[in-house]
């Protein structure tokens, strides 16, 4: 799967959310956005879920979700990768 099949499934997801478009690397918005999704910066601080509960909404969002098998194994392991990196 290429970056930009990745990230039209992540977007397919949020339908609402607003993603860089235009120049940009698909690969490093798709890592952007998830990142911004795992610390849960799109919520006000003082209702702000810790990253593991951030990564367990994720999972079950994807997995709900019709994207199919393929796809959503690569999202997941986008978004454990993601979580590792982040303190």
């Amino acid at each position: 799967m290429n970056s930009n099949e990745l990230l039209q499934s992540y977007r397919s997801l949020w339908k609402n959310r607003e993603l860089a478009t235009g120049e940009e690397n698909a690969d490093t918005v798709l890592m952007i956005a998830i990142e911004k999704e795992l610390r849960d910066e799109n919520a006000h601080p003082r209702v702000r879920k810790d990253k593991q509960r951030k990564l367990i909404a994720a999972i079950k969002r994807i997995n709900d979700s019709s994207l199919s098998s393929d796809m959503k194994v690569a999202l997941i392991d986008i978004h454990f990768k993601v979580f590792a990196t982040i303190d």
